[in-house]
């Protein structure tokens, strides 16, 4: 096994003594400011999830130029673009469109002044807080690159534009309409996705689980209402939820194994009207997360026992135990780094950046439904890197003083985006012809 493994790594190598023969850097370089031209209209123009039609038309008409065959409207506004060339493995690229409800507040000159209304009619700022604005224009970047140097592979390069990542159905809703049956089965399925705590230049990648399983819960918490002055004749509804606050900690603590990474967090808790009503029902939101499917079913499993006993033992009748709602629609799924692709994309992106600019990123408890194409039937293997954000400057004076920076989904967060761009061009380009010209 391991000399089969030594192997494959030789082969990678000695093909991307091919690929750093293109001089990616120069290349990039060349197309750098047609590449910032395109991020800052998507910066400023920003859309948000299922609402992503002008930015959908946009990667298409990019993608179009580049000589893909393109299909839009793909699960919502997603796109797909196939370049063929020759016999060969296929690779699909994916990066995700949607951006944020925030007012941008970067002070930028190019900062985003777009208002609109989300689903609830509500009017809102819209932002590209967690820099899928760079993440679209290195997507289209490496697209250039692999197609303008088409004669150093061969094979079946894969471009998809996938919508609504922000509330998790962006894939979902691709993999339902067919992505990998109507189009195409990847070999390889790679992204990435910026980072707020790695300086731009730099790329962190984390073999096996990199991001977490999320989940969003309503709590309903029934109770029997009367006058302030009169509790004994009432079963009060916040004081059922405060027990039921504190006894949830106790799922990560005594009933998940120490050794599996389990969060609960009660993000909202909303009850009565005034100071002196004691009200009929509390509601609580929750975001549950970890990696292990079995630690997700065991997390809701108990979060519905302890609930309905808590609520039993404060006398309240079982047909007023709390309600408890899985968004089924918003779930994320647990993204696991395949081991293999995760190494070998590590010593390709080396090659190309240097070493020291390549670190071994820890999983993370963010969640992002990149990981839902490696859980479909074909069991692809998948991989996201980080792509450093952070002006290095700013980076190393937030070390020395010991501050804090801006985090993705702030709205204050301004990446280095020539720096980023540039670097995740060139990372994701020089993987993909590596694994075109690779054999496994």
């Amino acid at each position: 096994m391991m000399k089969r493994f030594s192997s494959y790594l030789l082969l990678l190598l000695t093909s991307h003594v091919s690929a750093n023969s293109l001089d990616l850097s120069q290349s990039v370089a060349k197309q750098l400011p047609n590449l910032e031209s395109l991020y800052l209209h998507l910066h400023q123009n920003p859309e948000l999830s299922y609402q992503e039609q002008q930015t959908g038309k946009r990667l298409a008409e990019e993608l179009k130029a580049l000589d893909f065959t393109v299909t839009d409207k793909v699960g919502g506004f997603g796109v797909v673009g196939i370049f063929k060339n020759g016999a060969g493995p296929t690779v699909m690229i994916r990066a995700d469109t949607d951006g944020l409800p925030i007012i941008e507040q970067t002070g930028k000159p190019y900062a985003s002044t777009v208002r609109t209304l989300d689903a609830n009619n509500n009017k809102v700022g819209v932002m590209h807080g967690c820099g899928h604005d760079i993440h679209m224009t290195s997507f289209i970047g490496t697209a250039q690159q692999l197609v303008q140097h088409k004669s150093h592979w061969q094979g079946t390069l894969m471009m998809v534009a996938q919508p609504a990542e922000e509330v998790g159905g962006g894939a979902k809703a691709m993999i339902k309409e067919g992505l990998f049956d109507k189009f195409a089965q990847p070999d390889h399925v790679l992204g990435l996705h910026v980072s707020a705590s790695l300086p731009a230049g730099k790329v962190a990648i984390a073999p096996g689980y990199a991001l977490a399983n999320v989940d969003s819960v309503d709590i309903t918490v029934k109770g029997k209402g009367g006058h302030g002055a009169y509790p004994h004749t009432t079963i009060d509804p916040v004081v059922v939820a405060a027990r039921i606050v504190l006894a949830l900690q106790t799922i990560t603590s005594r009933e998940v194994s120490p050794l599996e990474p389990s969060v609960i967090t009660v993000g909202s808790i909303h009850g009565g009207s005034k100071h002196n009503i004691i009200s009929n029902e509390v509601k609580l939101q929750l975001t549950l997360r970890s990696y292990n499917p079995k630690v997700r079913a065991q997390q809701i499993a108990t979060i519905k026992r302890m609930t309905k006993g808590i609520a039993i033992s404060a006398g309240l009748p079982e047909a007023l135990a709390p309600d408890v709602f899985v968004h089924e629609d918003e779930t994320i799924p647990s993204t696991y780094n395949n081991p293999k692709l995760a190494i070998a994309m590590t010593e390709s992106i080396k090659q190309e950046l240097g070493a020291d600019n390549v670190v071994k990123a820890e999983p993370v408890m963010a969640g992002e439904d990149f990981g839902m194409y490696g859980r479909t039937e074909h069991k692809l293997p998948i991989t996201i890197f980080w792509l450093g954000g952070v002006e290095p400057k700013h980076y190393k004076e937030s070390v020395a003083k010991g501050l804090t920076l801006p985090s993705l989904h702030s709205s204050k967060f301004a990446p280095d985006y020539p720096l980023a761009i540039t670097t995740g061009v060139r990372a994701m380009t020089s993987s993909a012809l590596d694994l075109f010209n690779s054999t496994h």
